[in-house]
């Protein structure tokens, strides 16, 4: 099933603001603007994939009252990394990307993945924050409760129930955005 052109999230609870995504067949192009504790940030991302849902290329910005700042990741598919130019093995056996400033990315292994109903995987990602582009290991996991919804978990304690709609992209992620568009 083909994507639709565009997205659009409000998120609300940790962060006021929106993000905005263009989505082709193996590119999105995605912008969010927003204010977390009082800091305010503007994030452009550009995300390639392969034909498999894995995160080939990511290239991020970000614009803050410091300044702008870019980063690229390029991987292999096969789960090796670089971060500007230069090798990640840090992130090494990581698939998919998550960006801190996007609900659009949570859709990566839910693409991937063929899960059964109530089975749950590990989906570690390499995620990059928002304000200042660090890049790390996030460790998460999805389990999928039926068509629609998958129980969310990730390292620190956060879990939540994330909606998906027919094309799997995420509806409802509670705390954090609502897709209007």
């Amino acid at each position: 099933m083909a994507l639709p052109p565009f997205a659009a999230w409000r998120f609300a609870g940790a962060v006021d603001g929106f993000e905005v995504v263009y989505l082709e067949p193996g590119r999105l192009r995605g912008h969010t603007s927003a204010v977390e504790d009082g800091r305010a940030h503007a994030v452009a991302y550009e995300i390639t994939l392969d034909d498999n849902w894995r995160t080939r290329s990511v290239r991020v910005s970000s614009d803050t009252v410091s300044g702008l700042r870019t980063t690229e990741l390029l991987s292999d598919g096969q789960g090796r990394w670089t971060v500007d130019g230069r090798p990640a093995p840090r992130l090494d056996g990581l698939l998919d990307v998550d960006l801190e400033a996007s609900a659009c990315t949570n859709t990566f292994p839910v693409h991937r993945l063929t899960l059964p109903v109530g089975k749950e995987v590990a989906t570690p990602a390499v995620y990059v924050q928002a304000a200042d582009l660090t890049v790390r290991r996030l460790d998460q996991s999805y389990r999928r409760l039926d068509d629609d919804h998958f129980a969310y978990r990730a390292e620190g304690g956060f879990e939540a129930v994330l909606t998906y709609d027919t094309y799997g992209l995420v509806l409802d992620y509670p705390g954090i955005a609502v897709r209007f568009a």
